[in-house]
């Protein structure tokens, strides 16, 4: 398996800090609105990450962070005359209902900014114990130059950021570049005692202190947009590491960015789209195939046109699951209506999907740098393959090819754990909308019917029927039981 990692820009063979686990941080947003196009990207493709590890059967421990106190959390909370923590409170709600329509599972660890202020005031204060930072009336500031690896991450010299980055002039600092740590109270606004005076974090050193505190030193992956790169995790980098004297973490990983319509998107162009608002015109499950149908390191354009298309390719394989849904019952059908004729089924095996291909393909896929576009093309691979095979199979069904069928199903299950653009049943069956419904009511009915006549054929000693339906029955994956109250049936495997 090899990823991606920016801070050697190259690909990587992945060996985590522990055998079998797997640590992860992923920069949450700064909760002062509804989340937008630009936070879905990064929380579909890393809740992507996630499940595909555990698929491979590391035991991962996924933190998120909400950053739910900032300037402009500040400054929205004035506009509206509300509590600043009231309304990040609020949005971190807001938050979860359209991470949760996106199918983006909750973190293990959902740290806030608020609750960790100790944490953070004790980092701050070992970086300025270490003459890493200093202190100008009640500010905190890291002091960039004194960290010889600053730039790493993003490839910058030093004289080419502070050439082309702008920076806010501030006379107090040693250095333009030196970043805020800790910022002193203005009036009116939240703060908390610290040994420099009351103030508030700096937005970088939260995101250190948090990530340090929940998953140790030199954890596995921290993610993110690409704008993060610089300054963000370049930052985080530069105080997490002035402060251990080890390495921070061990792969950098970072989703590319989105235009609309080829722009780039931002709140000036009007091209700045709320993922709630998305949601009223598409479904969800198409905005989330959408998202992973690009590599995630590439750009990807938003418009309507591609999010057309992206749902008539989802169509396409929830079609195909449909149809093995429809081949499977008519298999039952079929086979109930020879038991009860008390015919041996014995119809020839039709057709071989080549199954454990598909899943070393998608595999393959997603072990090259987590490459939900190929993982993709492996479902329309499958699908054209189940579709084919259905089509024929006719009216006819033998035990073999039945086996097949429910092994494509498995595997676009199987699939789906990792992608999760379908959510799924409390029996495990994927809840595909558009296609025919499941048709487990008529199957038990079947069941039943078939049972009555065993019954009957025992009453008439007709011993050679009766357990020839009952071993009818079992091949097909369902087990009688004969009990003082009855005869009773379960699927193979039940308890």
């Amino acid at each position: 398996m090899e990823v991606y990692n920016t801070l050697t820009r190259q690909k990587e063979t992945f060996q985590p800090r522990e055998p079998g686990n797997v640590y992860i941080y992923v920069c949450g947003p700064t909760t002062y609105n509804y989340i937008h196009l630009g936070n879905a990207r990064p929380l579909v493709f890393f809740d992507t990450v996630r499940r595909y590890l555990e698929w491979k059967d590391y035991k991962v421990l996924f933190v998120q962070n909400f950053t739910d106190i900032d300037d402009k959390i500040i400054n929205k909370a004035a506009e509206e005359k509300r509590d600043p923590l009231e309304l990040s409170r609020g949005y971190i709600n807001e938050y979860f209902k359209d991470a949760g329509a996106l199918n983006v599972r909750r973190a293990d660890i959902h740290p806030l900014v608020t609750e960790h202020i100790n944490e953070i005031i004790n980092l701050v204060k070992k970086l300025v114990d270490n003459n890493h930072a200093y202190v100008v009336d009640g500010d905190v500031y890291f002091e960039v130059r004194k960290f010889a690896g600053y730039g790493k991450l993003s490839g910058r010299t030093l004289d080419d950021m502070q050439a082309g980055t702008r920076v806010e002039v501030d006379a107090r600092k040693r250095d333009p570049l030196d970043f805020a740590l800790w910022k002193a109270a203005k009036p009116g606004e939240p703060h908390w005692e610290s040994p420099w005076g009351p103030g508030r974090p700096g937005w970088h050193i939260e995101c250190s202190a948090m990530s340090l505190k929940y998953l140790g030193i030199n954890f596995d992956i921290h993610g993110g947009g690409f704008d993060l790169v610089f300054p963000h995790h370049e930052n985080e980098i530069a105080q997490s590491e002035a402060a251990t004297g080890k390495p921070f973490v061990r792969y950098w990983l970072h989703n590319g960015f989105i235009t609309v319509n080829e722009e780039k998107m931002s709140k000036s162009l009007g091209n700045f789209f709320l993922v709630r608002d998305i949601l009223a015109q598409f479904p969800a499950e198409t905005v989330r195939f959408f998202l992973l149908s690009t590599h995630y390191r590439s750009p990807l354009d938003f418009n309507d046109e591609e999010l057309a298309a992206a749902g008539r390719g989802l169509k396409r394989i929830k079609t195909s699951i449909g149809l093995l849904t429809e081949a499977l019952a008519r298999d039952c059908r079929q086979d109930a209506r020879d038991l009860i004729a008390g015919q041996i089924i014995s119809k020839k095996h039709t057709f071989d999907m080549r199954l454990d291909e598909f899943r070393d393909s998608f595999e393959a896929a997603m072990d090259d740098d987590f490459n939900t576009a190929l993982a993709i093309g492996t479902c329309f691979d499958l699908a054209r393959e189940v579709n084919t095979a259905v089509q024929r199979l006719g009216e006819g069904i033998s035990v073999a090819d039945k086996a097949s069928l429910r092994k494509a199903m498995e595997l676009f299950t199987s699939f789906n754990e990792v992608l999760g653009i379908f959510r799924v049943g409390e029996d495990g069956a994927l809840l595909i909308s558009g296609v025919a419904e499941d048709e487990s009511g008529l199957t038990e009915g079947l069941i039943d019917l078939i049972i009555k006549v065993r019954q009957e054929s025992r009453k008439k000693k007709e011993w050679e029927t009766a357990d020839r339906i009952r071993d009818g029955l079992k091949e097909l994956g369902i087990v009688l039981e004969d009990t003082p109250q009855g005869v009773r049936w379960k699927k193979q495997g039940q308890n």
